[in-house]
């Protein structure tokens, strides 16, 4: 993850960056090389802040269509010589995934050029992905000898090869490969080494045994100081924690070892301990670690019992983090009578925070839960001004049941927008007196590409009983 550089959201950069449907909107109206530098802009520069959860792709792939863009741009960025140095996947991965969705739609371009950067590209994985699920058996065989001469023929290269054939999302090629009378033996071997290292992996186990004691899970999970860790212990105690163990946990919970406390604490939130609410606020406001006052505030959260609400009622107003996560449990799991709470949060997060802090996304859901009215002016703004595509449709959701105008508002644009759910969203309540609006959704009905989910909510909207 990283914090790219948006442009204000009133320009076409800004509105493209973030994915908007009115980026493609307002693309298709401007000036077609004012547009292409913009779409270049995103495509070559990463706009997401979370590249594994925000879609981009599909959307920059169909304003390249609508562009009727070359793809110059994009060969010079993919086999730059910054390809030999920088190799992290955030570089390339978007480019190859509009490649990818261009080929769909019968780009014969950039299936060629998926191909020559698979065979030699530094993120060539990415690319034999995309690849695995457009192109046909023939070329993806051509496409063995390249790949595999990646991995020289000694015991480290065979390693990588087997660690290279178990990471791949897609396996179709790898099971060419193996068919094949020259590399087949080879990429035999490293499948059959993948299933090898997972069945001794099973056999010795570096975690818990039967017969481990609290204090034994404890121990062990201080030997790492990862909340993974602690997270992997807390699940060991509900297995191995008795009622005579309390006064141990609430030691341990109190003043342990930071790993060992916070796997206490998760522990004793999940079998709702009496007093663990009293620990969790001494965790998590007090002098205490990242990693302890982290698993106070997530095991909080986690809580479902009436005295947690009870307590976040009286933690909401707080200006700290463990204000922000009682208002973000009344926000996902409160009542109608809430709504204050709630909403107070809302608009102090964004005045101090700003539309993109990590507590909205409950807050914003939690808005639309509870059909909040007087939220959607601050709705609208987080969706407007919000760099995550993933927030964006959030607060979409949330506006469909707040704001009486949304219909023929931001539903119309949301037709056009990134994330799959909005443009579902979209497809389901967007007015259709915007003659735009039924030639997005015939063009939605009719696009190979399309989610099915989309597709449904588009033909709902045609079906002669809607």
């Amino acid at each position: 993850m990283f914090d790219p550089d948006i442009a204000p959201s009133g320009t076409l950069l800004g509105l493209l960056q973030r994915g908007r449907g009115d980026g493609t909107l307002h693309a298709l109206a401007a000036p077609r090389a004012e547009a292409l530098a913009a779409l270049h802009h995103c495509v070559l520069r990463d706009p997401r802040r979370d590249w594994q959860v925000e879609n981009r792709s599909l959307y920059y792939a169909r304003l390249c269509l609508d562009l009727r863009a070359d793809l110059g741009e994009i060969e010079q960025h993919l086999f730059h010589p910054d390809d030999l140095l920088d190799t992290a996947e955030e570089r390339t991965g978007l480019a190859l995934s509009v490649l990818g969705h261009l080929a769909s739609y019968g780009r014969d371009d950039a299936l060629l050029l998926l191909r020559r950067y698979a065979a030699t590209g530094a993120n060539w994985a990415w690319a034999l992905d995309e690849l695995a699920l457009r192109d046909d058996d023939t070329a993806l065989r051509a496409l063995g000898p390249a790949v595999l001469a990646r991995f020289p023929c000694t015991p480290d290269g065979d390693a990588e090869l087997a660690a290279a054939a178990r990471g791949a999302y897609e396996p179709r090629p790898w099971r060419l490969w193996a068919d094949d009378p020259v590399h087949g033996t080879r990429v035999r071997a490293a499948q059959e080494r993948t299933a090898f290292d997972r069945w001794q992996r099973q056999l010795r186990p570096s975690g818990p045994r039967p017969g481990w004691s609290v204090h034994d899970v404890l121990q062990w999970a201080q030997e790492e100081h990862d909340a993974r860790r602690s997270d992997a212990a807390a699940r060991c105690l509900t297995a191995v924690a008795g009622p005579e163990d309390r006064p141990e946990l609430l030691a341990a919970a109190a003043s342990g070892p930071d790993a060992a406390r916070a796997a206490a604490l998760r522990h004793l939130a999940e079998t709702g301990d009496p007093d663990v609410l009293d620990l969790i606020e001494a965790a998590a406001t007090g002098p205490a670690p990242d990693l302890v006052t982290q698993a106070a505030l997530t095991a909080f959260e986690r809580m479902r019992s009436i005295t947690a609400l009870d307590r976040a009622r009286l933690w909401a107003q707080r200006p700290d983090a463990l204000g922000d996560a009682a208002a973000a449990m009344l926000a996902c799991r409160g009542g109608q009578y809430d709504s204050g709470l709630v909403l107070a949060a809302l608009r102090r997060t964004v005045r101090g925070e700003g539309p993109d802090a990590r507590t909205l996304w409950a807050l914003v859901e939690g808005a639309g839960r509870l059909a909040i009215g007087c939220a959607a002016p601050v709705l609208r703004h987080i969706y407007r001004e919000t760099a995550s595509s993933h927030l964006r449709g959030v607060a979409a959701h949330a506006l469909a049941a707040t704001d009486p105008s949304f219909a023929a508002g931001f539903a119309v644009e949301c037709l056009w927008d990134c994330e799959e759910s909005t443009r579902e969203l979209a497809a389901r309540h967007a007015a259709t007196a915007d003659s735009r609006v039924v030639d997005q959704l015939r063009r939605l009905a009719a696009d190979p590409v399309e989610e099915a989910e989309v597709q449904t909510a588009v033909r709902s909207r045609f079906a002669p009983d809607a």
